[in-house]
């Protein structure tokens, strides 16, 4: 049985197959969210725009660039939704919106608004809140990263750690086929055709046992599209509680795309590239871009341990034409972008020293970084203060009922979006009629101007000096690193050996 809430979300978002010439284009993602906003600002639920009132008011209401005619128009699609839902569940078939308590929570947290609107599935939906690993890749692999995939799988379903992919030829299914057999939990997020892997003799078995849940955000019917699988890839990120990328193509394709994305947009969503064997350009690329070597095996304590290490180890230093040196910093560069990169590719025993040199650096660099500011400030006209702005945001935080927030104010609205704009409206005037009393800048003289230069100029031979010391530094520790890395190397081979 589908929620009210649910039932409008349906009709409002859904393809139910219709002639795109003659019938209204369901709302995008984008276009949803304009109107779930202007819901939450009317205090209404999107079950309110089943109301018979409300859906007459429709064509006389502005809500963003929505055309209201659109909107009415999908509303009124109530006899093909039934015909719809009754095929899609007759098959097996189950339908959650973002208004529904069983929606994963997940997809909420990690991706807010790009979170889809609807989820159609399959199987046991406590699986979509299990969290797990999420494994993707290529669908053009050879057999050496097939087995390695095969490898990682068969070690999660060991643990209990469920293994999330999309189900497209190649890494993603290998992955999901291969944690199924070893006796793992799988979510699989589909890109197209729902209805047909739903009956497939390969999952089938695997979704009567609980074992599996299949979901996607487009038309069970659906046939593949580069769009929809391109945007399905978030999705599966976010379900995980880590990523892995067993083979990436360098700038193309999907798995390219959803593991930059990954690390640029949702970034709490570690991601871990394979780096044993033949490594890909793709991998190599990624690594460069933040994602962390996944724990080479064999896995001799347990995975999540091993990838939780493998996060927070330091990269190794990145040595340009057989320089043996960290990348080193200008005087511009911000003092925040000076310890990190020190910090986080030099052994420990090491960062004391560091630690020391960056302190007395530290005050220097940060007393020309406000002398900047100040020489900024004084270039520029003096302005009037600018006035606070009201969000429809700040006025619910503050306080929890309309009514409260307009005696409060002591004005008349019948939303939180009118009283914002009122509010807005008046601290305008205001600041218009204390314009005329700016407060004047105290002028400067040249005396002293000359005497802030002259500190200003030792402060920069200071930090010379200094500068030249941590480069120094830098070619030390990066020697010694380098040095570091090779004896663990020949240590590990001595053991294989």
């Amino acid at each position: 049985m589908l929620s009210p809430d649910t039932q409008a979300i349906l009709l409002l978002c859904a393809n139910f197959g219709q002639n795109c010439q003659t019938d209204p284009q369901p709302l995008t993602l984008g276009e949803y969210n304009t109107l779930a906003t202007w819901l939450r600002e009317e205090e209404m639920t999107p079950e309110d725009l089943l109301n018979s009132t409300l859906l007459h008011r429709l064509p006389q209401l502005t809500i963003g660039q929505l055309n209201p005619h659109r909107l009415t128009a999908l509303l009124q699609r109530g006899g093909l939704l039934a015909l719809k839902v009754e095929e899609w569940t007759n098959q097996g078939l189950w339908i959650i919106s973002r208004s529904d308590s069983d929606y994963p929570q997940r997809l909420k947290q990690k991706l807010q608004f790009s979170a889809p609107p609807i989820l159609y599935g399959i199987g046991n939906k406590e699986l979509l809140s299990k969290r797990g690993l999420a494994v993707v890749g290529s669908r053009h692999v050879d057999q050496e990263d097939l087995d390695y995939t095969y490898r990682v799988v068969e070690t999660c379903a060991e643990q209990n750690i469920q293994v999330i992919s999309g189900g497209a030829k190649g890494v993603d299914q290998a992955s999901m086929l291969g944690a199924l057999k070893a006796g793992g939990t799988v979510v699989g997020v589909l890109a197209d055709s729902l209805l047909k892997a739903s009956v497939s003799s390969k999952y089938r078995s695997s979704i009567k046992e609980g074992k599996l849940t299949l979901i996607s955000a487009v038309n069970p019917n659906a046939n593949f599209h580069v769009g929809n699988a391109m945007g399905r890839n978030k999705y599966i990120y976010a379900l995980a509680d880590y990523g892995l990328v067993i083979r990436a193509d360098f700038k193309k394709g999907g798995t390219w795309a959803g593991a930059t994305e990954a690390l640029t947009k949702i970034k709490d969503i570690p991601v871990l590239v394979k780096m044993q064997g033949i490594i890909s350009e793709g991998n190599q690329y990624l690594l460069n871009k933040g994602a962390k070597p996944f724990p080479d095996p064999p896995w001799n304590r347990p995975l999540s341990e091993l990838i939780q290490t493998a996060i927070l180890e330091p990269q190794p230093v990145k040595l340009a034409q057989n320089d043996p040196t960290l990348p080193l910093f200008n005087l511009e560069t911000p003092v925040s972008q000076i310890k990190s990169p020190i910090s986080n590719n030099v052994p420990s025993k090491y960062q004391t020293i560091v630690t020391q040199k960056y302190s007395d650096l530290s005050p220097s660099h940060e007393i020309l970084e406000d002398v900047d500011l100040i020489n900024e400030d004084l270039k520029q006209p003096s302005q009037s203060p600018e006035a606070f702005v009201y969000t429809v945001d700040f006025l619910k935080q503050e306080y929890k009922k309309l009514n409260q927030a307009k005696a409060h104010f002591d004005l008349k609205a019948n939303s939180w979006a009118t009283l914002a704009n009122k509010l807005n409206e008046r601290s305008v005037g205001t600041n218009k009629k204390t314009h005329s009393s700016q407060v004047s800048v105290t002028k400067i003289s040249q005396s002293e101007i000359e005497n802030m230069y002259s500190e200003i100029k030792n402060m920069y031979n200071k930090i010379e000096n200094m500068y030249s010391e941590i480069k120094n530094l830098h070619s030390e520790i990066s020697k010694l690193y380098t040095l570091f890395k090779q004896i663990q190397l020949n240590n590990s081979q001595n053991r294989k050996n």
